[in-house]
């Protein structure tokens, strides 16, 4: 039964996306609005091209106090080896794929464009849902 759910079944489907140009602070400001610990970097063609995550903008204050800069841009601080989900990957080689690392979230991809986002918390909802319908 749990294998008939997949990952476009609970997806995120509006997410937070940053342009590689954008001021780091600024995004640092979404971040903190939006209560996220980090979101996609797309280009103006919709392509994932990194993730910006709390860890990565923490290094701001150390390159800001360091070389006394004004800040950098998302590009210079986004983690560009991104490792994304397929929108029909099951939900149950998805939880897999979470045990055995420590990702809080994968971008989802279908033909190459990001379409949604999966969280650990969205294996949880999927797990409540299974539960509830057994």
């Amino acid at each position: 039964m749990a294998t008939k759910f997949t990952v476009r079944d609970f997806m995120a489907k509006h997410l937070i996306t940053f342009p590689p140009d954008m001021n780091v602070y600024a995004a640092i400001d979404t971040l903190l609005k939006n209560k996220i610990s980090g979101a996609p970097v797309v280009d103006e063609n919709g392509n994932i091209i990194g993730m910006l995550s709390e860890m990565d903008c923490m290094h701001t204050i150390l390159e800001s106090s360091y070389y006394n800069t004004p800040g950098a841009l998302v590009s210079d601080l986004m983690s560009t080896e991104v490792t994304t989900v397929d929108a029909n990957m099951s939900i149950v080689s998805l939880a897999e794929k979470f045990i055995n690392n420590s990702y809080r979230r994968y971008p989802v991809v279908e033909n190459g464009k990001l379409v949604g986002q999966i969280s650990r918390r969205d294996v949880l909802r999927a797990i409540q849902k299974i539960h509830k319908a057994g």
